[in-house]
Order: structure tokens, then sequence, then C-alpha cells
């Protein structure tokens, strides 16, 4: 017989191994909700806590569970409130007839009362500790009574015990309640939430008390399984929490049960300071914890019981699903699922704004683009339309009384329409008038030809002005087109900036901290948002000595050798001074940087110039100068002018190109009066990062590049900014260079020399002349020399800007760092 194929075989086993796989998952799955369905969905969970807690004791002779648990149960899940009930009983009978007929009174008794106080009081549950209280601080006072005929003072603290328990147990009971009701819990738990849920799983665990598996305790079993569990999901803190509070309630049941606390509470922080070790760690906690606490504080004959029920919570422990330990370990602060899911949520937060912002980006994009659509007939066709309109209105008005209408309209169409509308064109054209040929022919043709040339000129008057208000309904269209694409183009880059999801550099953070702590610098925190190359974005916070410069001289340099490149002090927060710390903040720094100069003076040496400058970085890495010049001078000037680059500085601080932003400007101040009233605009944008420059120039005059002895003239023509509703922008891109010097001028610098002829080449002369290559010196000499041109007189408002472009050389050298590499 021929022997199978191995390679056959391994596959068809593979696949074997993984449908067993994952009709284990899936059986696995079926199962869990099931159980989910059964317990929780249907209350039977309910039921099963109910009995335990209805014959759990408080110093062997209080039950103050029972009647917390189902006024909770009653306010929270109204329908199992029967389920609750009839467990309680149900465990109450368990310890005595007389236990189970005094927890229905009670509860019977709180249903009366409570239905009865809803009328009066507004919020149930603020309002439900009181009623559990009281009813069962005076329930024990008539049992007391009842029993002995009498009531002592012992009997009274008993009653204030019971009633005092019960209070608090109400409140832990509406707070942790609701974990065992909702099948799927989204919220994350708090701290007091936590707490609760443990001292309400210590209630139910007693239970448990005296009950016994092969002389072994039960309620020893499942408090030690309890320890561990938190122990090993939460750590040390929460796991000798777990212990104490678990202790504590058992040693209130059972005075017996003391030492018990300190075994639970010992082998909590033992099983968490183990936890690295997975279950075998915080098992082998419990084992050493229950070796030392059962050697020092009971008798050789009892350790091996300890140590037999220390094994079988290990042996529960061990076979607890991963399943189940990570799906509570979510809902406890601290730990890994914890972070993680909160990372989630707020994963979710961010994705869900970023395509908000994105829809909105797309319904600006939409908006656009249904301003820019132009009509969907061709201008031809339009224009035909629009001449047989005009054609009619005319027609109407000469030839439809006229005798010769039949002979001109209906034998010679082609010719007669021919004729006016070259009659119309001319008189569009020529402003009225018509050339002779056409006059003598026309008037041949027609015996009403001057009726004829008054209604076209009258009806002429009206379509200019019809085209001329289409024209400006095109222009505005367009102009909000490119308004609103600007601003769906801005809200797309910020969808995209809040889907950058900061990365984790924990290791990054702690090398940087220990390289210069190692340094002798103290530092309190360190968050590194962004390692990219030209990018880098750091906060650190430190303690504040004095401030003597640590962030600049010594912080900074250090960053710089530890990532391989230059990083500077972009933000140092003094606020927090007062409980002595100091934040700051370090970022990559540009390539270039410019320094600027800056000259200016006002008509006659007045105090209010026509013109306005402004010099700003914009957080995009990009630097810009802008010169603006109102019509005239004086106030009315410098309103105008000021209020052009105010607007500009805000519009490009958003982000939006520069073109969009003039035309934007230009709209505004076109619309905003019919006042004659222009301002020009010199602009000139320059990016830090490879000194590239982009000027665009409204109405200015040319601006010119000082690089060696070489003058470089930069020119545009555009009218000035709102002369026009609509104009196009003429950008001019240049590459600077380290060194250079850029110039720029009104129009009261440029053509401000008198007897020159040339403007251009005296400027250049002058420029080339120049002794000098420091920013505002060069400013200063340039309107010196054109003030002493003009005799010591200022005929117009002058302001001049002088930009260099220098590299970007560190006021301080990198410190190198040992110990550390580069880029860790």
């Amino acid at each position: 017989m021929e022997k199978p194929n191995a390679s056959l075989i391994e596959p068809i086993g593979e696949v074997n191994l993984h449908s067993s796989k994952w009709e284990w998952e899936k059986g696995v799955r079926k199962l869990q909700n099931y159980l989910e369905s059964f317990f929780i969905k249907k209350g039977y969970l309910l039921l099963l806590v109910g009995f335990l807690l209805g014959r759990a004791l408080i110093l062997s002779k209080l039950t103050p569970f029972s009647l917390p648990f189902f006024a909770a149960v009653y306010l929270i899940k109204r329908d199992r409130a029967p389920l609750a009930l009839v467990g309680l009983i149900a465990g109450a009978a368990t310890l005595s007839i007389e236990n189970a007929g005094f927890t229905f009174v009670a509860v019977l008794l709180f249903l009366v009362v409570f239905r009865i106080g809803e009328k009066w009081v507004k919020s149930g549950i603020k309002s439900l500790p009181f009623f559990v209280g009281i009813i069962l601080g005076l329930g024990k006072l008539i049992e007391s009574f009842l029993m002995t005929g009498q009531l002592t003072f012992y009997d009274g603290m008993m009653a204030a015990v019971q009633a005092s328990l019960s209070f608090i147990l109400t409140l832990i009971f509406l707070q942790s309640i609701p974990l065992l009701t909702v099948t799927k819990r989204r919220q994350l738990l708090k701290t007091e939430e936590i707490i609760g849920l443990i001292i309400m799983l210590a209630s139910i665990m007693t239970g448990t008390i005296g009950w016994q598996v092969y002389d072994l305790s039960v309620e020893h079993i499942m408090s030690r399984y309890l320890v561990l569990v938190f122990s090993f999901i939460a750590g040390a803190t929460v796991g000798s929490t777990v212990g104490v509070v678990t202790g504590l309630i058992f040693s209130l049941a059972s005075v017996s049960s003391f030492t018990h606390m300190s075994l639970l509470a010992f082998s909590g922080v033992l099983g968490g300071l183990l936890k690295e070790g997975k279950k075998i760690g915080v098992s082998i906690g419990l084992l050493i914890a229950t070796l030392l606490i059962g050697m020092y504080g009971e008798g050789g004959g009892s350790l091996s019981q300890t140590l037999l029920e220390s094994a079988a919570a290990i042996l529960l422990f061990l076979l607890t699903p991963q399943v189940f330990t990570s799906r509570l370990a979510k809902y406890i602060p601290g730990t890994s699922e914890y972070t993680a899911e909160q990372q989630k949520y707020m994963r979710k937060m961010r994705d869900v704004t970023a395509q908000r912002v994105s829809q909105f980006s797309n319904v600006f994009s939409a908006l656009s683009n249904s301003f820019s659509q132009m009509d969907v007939e061709s201008s031809e066709e339009e224009n035909m339309r629009e001449m047989d309109y005009f054609m009619s209105n005319v027609t109407e008005k000469t030839c439809q009384t006229c005798f010769k209408k039949e002979q001109c309209w209906a034998k010679n169409f082609n010719t007669t329409y021919s004729y006016m509308e070259e009659i119309i064109h001319e008189m569009d054209q020529n402003e009225g008038s018509i050339p002779t040929k056409l006059t003598r022919e026309w008037d041949k043709y027609c015996t009403r030809s001057k009726r004829v040339y008054d209604v076209i000129q009258t009806e002429l008057t009206f379509f200019q002005a019809n085209q001329k208000l289409k024209k400006q309904v095109r222009e505005s269209r367009r102009l909000v087109a490119d308004q609103l694409q600007g601003v769906s183009e801005v809200m797309e880059n910020f969808s995209k900036e809040i889907q950058r999801e900061r990365e984790n550099h924990y290791r990054q953070e702690e090398q940087i901290m220990e390289a210069l702590q190692d340094f002798g610098i103290q530092i309190e925190q360190v968050e590194i948002y962004s390692l990219e190359q030209g990018n880098v974005d750091i906060e650190m916070t430190i303690p504040f000595y004095n401030s003597h410069g640590e962030c600049e001289k010594l912080i900074a340099p250090m960053l710089s050798d530890i990532l391989g490149e230059t990083i500077v002090v972009q933000k140092e927060d003094s606020t927090e001074y007062l409980n002595g710390l100091c934040h700051a903040n370090f970022r990559s720094s540009k390539k270039f940087i410019v320094q600027t100069g800056v000259a200016h003076a006002a008509k006659d040496g007045g105090f209010i110039s026509g013109d306005s400058y402004s010099e700003i970085e914009l957080g995009l890495g990009k630097y810009a100068i802008a010169i603006s010049d109102g019509m005239g001078n004086g106030e009315r000037a410098h309103y105008e002018s000021n209020e052009t680059i105010q607007l500009l500085q805000k519009i490009l601080q958003t982000g939006i190109e520069e073109q969009v932003a003039i035309k934007s400007i230009n709209s505004i101040l076109s619309l905003r009066t019919t006042d004659e009233i222009f301002s020009t605009l010199d602009l000139a944008m320059i990016d830090l990062q490879n000194a590239s420059a982009k000027f665009l120039k409204i109405g200015s005059t040319p601006s010119f590049i000082k690089r060696g002895n070489k003058i470089i003239k930069i020119q545009a023509s555009n009218l000035p900014i709102g002369m026009l509703e609509e104009f196009e922008v003429d950008v001019v891109s240049e590459q600077l260079k380290a060194g250079d010097l850029l110039i720029m001028m009104s129009d009261g610098v440029f053509e401000g020399p008198r007897h020159v002829e040339n403007y251009e080449l005296w400027m250049k002369r002058k420029i080339q002349e120049l002794q000098t290559d420091d920013p505002q010196e060069v400013a200063d000499l340039i309107m010196e020399e054109v003030i002493r041109t003009s005799s010591g007189f200022i005929d117009d408002d002058m302001t001049v800007t002088v930009a260099k472009i220098k590299h970007n050389t560190p006021k301080w050298a990198s410190i190198p760092v040992q110990k550390m590499k580069k880029r860790a």
C-alpha cells in the first residue's frame, strides 16, 4: 500500500487543530452567554446573593445585610425584588425561624413606609438609607423587648450599631448592585465603587461561615481566593486592601477570625509584589504568608489545615479563566487593562471628533463646489438668449406698430436681425456711437431708424447694468467658493492633526530623565509628544531654583546631543513658581531665522501714518512680513491700512492659503463701504525650513533682495485692494539664501526722492552702496537718504522693512551626554 504524502497530512491536521480550537472557543462563548443570561438577565444571581446575605451575621447576633440588600434591589431593579426576598428569607431560615420571620416583617414594614414616604420625599436614593436604618434600629429594639420584656442600655447600643451598619450598607449596595445586574458595563469603576464591591463580596462570603468541605472551611478558601484574584489583577495596594476589608468583616462576624485578617492582608501584599510571576508568583505569596502567619499565630496542629485551605484557594485560582480576570481588570484603576480601556475610549472619542470635523469639512467643500459650479448652458448660448430678449424689447417698442413689419421680419428676418445685432454691438462697444457706413445703410433699410437708435440706447443702459450685476454675482459666488474651500482645507488639516495619536515614548522618557538626573539636574516629569526629525516636541516639569536659565543653558543643549538635532526652549511657564515647579516646552529649532528692522515716518512729521506694517512668525514654520499703504494720509488712511494688516494676520494664523486670504480681505474691504478708499498690500511669506519665499504684491511698489553686490527686483502687477470685487493675485516665488537682505517699502519711500527720473535705478544704486548688513541700520539709512533728497521734507507716509536671512546658530553648544543612545 502506498504511503500517504506527509505534505498533505500536515495541512489537514492543522485545519483540524484550528477547527477544534474554534469549536472550543465557540463552546466557551456559548456557555458564558448562557451563564450571563441565567444569572444576570433572569436575576438568579440576586437569589443566590440574597440567600448568603440572609444568613450573614455580625457579632453573632445582628443581621444588618438583609434589608439594605432588598431595599437597594427594590429601588434599582424592582422587577427582581421578589427573587431577592425569596433568597433572603431562605437564607435567614437556615439560621432560625425567628430570623426568617424578622426579615419578612422588616421587609414588609419597609415597603409600607417607603411607599407612603414617596409622596413627600423627592429623592428616593437619598432617603433610602434613612428609611432602612430607622426601620432596622426600631425593629431590633422591638425584638429585644418582646424577647426579654424590658430594654437595657446594651439593647439600645446593639440597635444603634445595627441601624448604623444598615445605613452604611445601603449606600454600599446602591453602588455595588448595578455591577450584578448590568450585563455589559461600559463605564470604568471609581475607587469608591471598587471598595464597595469588595465590602459586598466580603459580606456575601460571611454567609458561608460554618460551611465545611472535608473539614476545610469554605469561608477561608473563598476569602483567600478573592485576595489572590485582586492581587493578581491590581497588585499589592488593592490586594492588601481586599485582605484587610475582607478580614475585618469576617472578624466582625466571628471573633475567632481575627488572625485570619492578618493572613489575608499579608498574602495580599506578598501576592501583589510577586504578580510579575503571573499566577504562580501570586500563589507563592499566599503560601509564604500562610506559613509565616500559621506558625506564628496558631499551633502546629492547625497549620496543616490552613495550608490545605490555601492550597484549595490556589487550585481555584489556577482554574480561573484568563477571560474572567482580564475582564475584571478593565474596571480597576491602575491596571494595564484599565489604561488600555481608557486609551480605547479616548481613541474612540478622538476618532468621533475627527470624523465630525471631517464631515464639516466635506460640507464646506460641497458648498464650495456648489458655488463654483458654472451655468449648465455655455456662454454663447446664454449670450444668444440675452440678445433675443434684448431684441424683443426693442422691436416691441419700434417694429410692432410699423407698416413694414411684415416686410422686415417675415420676408427678411436674417438681414434685419443682423443689422440690429450689429447696431447693438457697436453702440455697446463705442458708448452709443455708430459707424457712418452702418448708419447710412440702416437709414436706407429702416423707416424708423431714429426711433430704433433711441430705444436701443435706452434699453442698452438697463442691459449693461444687468450685465454688470450678473458679473458681480458671479465674482462674489466665486469668492465665496474660494473662501469655503479654504475653510474646508483648514478643517480637513485639523481633522488629520486630531487623528495623529500621541505615541508612547515611556522608554525614551525614562532614559532622558535618567541622563539629566545623572548630570545633576532634577527633573520631576518628562512627556514626549513627538520625536519626529525637525518636529520634536517635549515638555518637562522641573523644580524652580531662582531661574538661572537651566532650561536654555543646560537641558536644551543636552537634549540636542541626545536627539542629534538642535533643540531650543520654546516656552517657559512661570505660573507654577509658587509651588516650586516650572514647566518648559522644548521644540526643534528652525534652520533659518529672520532678523528685521523697520523705519517709518508720517507725512509732514505727523503722529498718524497711513502706512501699517506687521512682522509675525506663524505657527506653521513660516515668517510673514507685510506693508499696507492706505489711500491718502491721516486717520482714515491709517484705519484702512491697519484694518488690512489686522485681517491678514488673523486669517493667515488660521492656516488659510495666502491667496485666499488676500481675496477675502479684498472682498471685505470692497463691500464694506461705497467710498473709493483703497489700500495696497505687500506680503512676503518666508519658509524658515528652506528659506523659500513667496511674494504677493497688491498695488505695491517693488521689493529688492541684496545678495552681496547683486540686487534682485521683485515686482508684480495687481490693482490695490478694494478697487475691484474680483481679481487674480500674482504670486512671485524666490529662493532666498543665508545673508540675503530683503528690503520692502511703501510708495512714499520708493517714489520719495525728488528730481529722480528712474526711481528703480536710483534705489538699486543706493542699496548697492550700503556698507552694512544690519537690518535696522539699512532701514534707517534708506529712510534718511530719501528724506535728504527731498530737502528734509516728508511729502508722504513712508515705511521701510528690512529682513536678514540667517542660519539658525544655537546660542549654546550641545552638551555630550554619557551612557545615552542617540535617538533612543
